[in-house]
């Protein structure tokens, strides 16, 4: 909150939130100025998204249409005059895979679904669980059939870019290693050990508008850090 208070975003996204609406403290439900929005799974303590935003939306909307994925609390979109947003927390595979088969039907369930909002600018973003490439994560020829590496997840990253959405970390910082997420064991973020499976995805033609994309990996809290996108609307 101290953060939350120093940096005062437009809009804040937040993911894994593992809440329902009445556990939200008050400090957060009744902030100065912003409206929250949540989608809660319906297990309690599980998955859920939120954002935080000074601008009021003319639609929220918290489903895709499939039951199985809605009911896990895990997509969130707002329309607002000039933009729509996308604030999503895909699937994690698990050990041995368990939920490949799963994450790779919400995979295809979701870009179905971002593909229909075609009157304005949508953004993306999320915890994606996956790192696209090699630069993103630490140690990638150890990681090849480990959840949030395999062909099959990668795949679908490679399937927004053919859709003519560009990852903005990486558009701006094509060299830079940065991460956003890293394990809690085995002191991984003091050895640099990290992965970078969250994102900001825009439009080729909204990219003008983008003015800083960045990762802000001086910020503790969490085992994420938060990622940052800036746009002159």
């Amino acid at each position: 909150m101290d953060w939350f208070s120093k940096e005062k975003p437009d809009i804040l996204c937040l993911q894994e939130t593992k809440a329902h609406d009445d556990d939200f403290p008050p400090e957060i439900k009744n902030i100065s100025g912003y409206y929250l929005y949540h989608s809660q799974a319906q297990k309690k303590g599980y998955a859920g998204v939120a954002i935080l935003t000074k601008i009021k939306p003319l639609k929220v909307i918290d489903k895709i249409g499939i039951d199985k994925f809605d009911s896990e609390g895990r997509f969130l979109v707002l329309e607002c005059e000039d933009f729509y947003l996308s604030n999503t927390y895909f699937p994690h595979t698990q050990r041995e895979l368990a939920r490949l088969d799963f994450k790779q039907e919400f995979n295809e369930a979701y870009l179905k679904f971002i593909k229909q909002f075609k009157d304005k600018p949508i953004i993306l973003t999320g915890d994606f669980n996956v790192a696209h490439k090699e630069i993103d994560l630490k140690n990638p020829k150890e990681n090849e059939r480990n959840a949030g590496f395999t062909i099959e997840e990668r795949s679908f990253v490679d399937e927004l870019t053919k859709e003519g959405f560009i990852d903005t970390f990486r558009h701006f910082h094509p060299k830079d290693i940065k991460y956003t997420w890293w394990t809690y064991r085995f002191g991984a973020r003091d050895r640099g050990i990290g992965w970078r499976i969250d994102y900001f995805f825009v439009q080729k033609s909204f990219l003008k508008n983008v003015k800083v994309a960045d990762v802000l990996d001086n910020i503790y809290g969490s085992d994420h850090c938060p990622i940052l996108l800036e746009v002159d609307l």
